[in-house]
């Protein structure tokens, strides 16, 4: 990650890091042979686990060929992988559709994860 992708997601993860525990996820919503997710797979997926983000809404990824998870009936397929779906006690709080590198993604991903009730919001200065 270069310095400035890492300087973004230090800034969220300091800010998001008081995020109170809820039962959020982020959903990746995929299909085989898309170059995009695998892609994401190799740049992101590796550390996302032990990042603050990924702490506060662990990664599941969905096939959007496979059958519809039974848990998230409410939650609208995509078309375009990767679509990235933060999700919060079962119901849709922001989606984010493509992956165009790291940089864009931890930005975004930090834009998503302050839309979580109780997140903590940056301060200002």
């Amino acid at each position: 990650m270069n310095r400035l992708a890492f300087l973004v997601a230090l800034h969220f993860a300091m800010a998001w890091s008081t995020v109170a525990s809820t039962a959020a996820d982020l959903v990746m919503l995929s299909q085989p042979g898309c170059a995009w997710c695998l892609r994401f797979k190799k740049e992101i997926a590796p550390a996302y686990g032990n990042s603050a983000e990924g702490k506060t809404a662990p990664l599941r990824e969905i096939d959007i060929t496979g059958p519809w998870p039974a848990d998230l009936p409410d939650l609208r397929n995509d078309r375009f992988t990767p679509t990235f779906v933060l999700v919060d006690e079962g119901k849709e709080v922001a989606r984010m559709r493509g992956y165009a590198g790291d940089e864009f993604f931890w930005f975004l991903l930090g834009e998503m994860l302050a839309k979580l009730p109780g997140a903590a919001k940056p301060s200002a200065g």
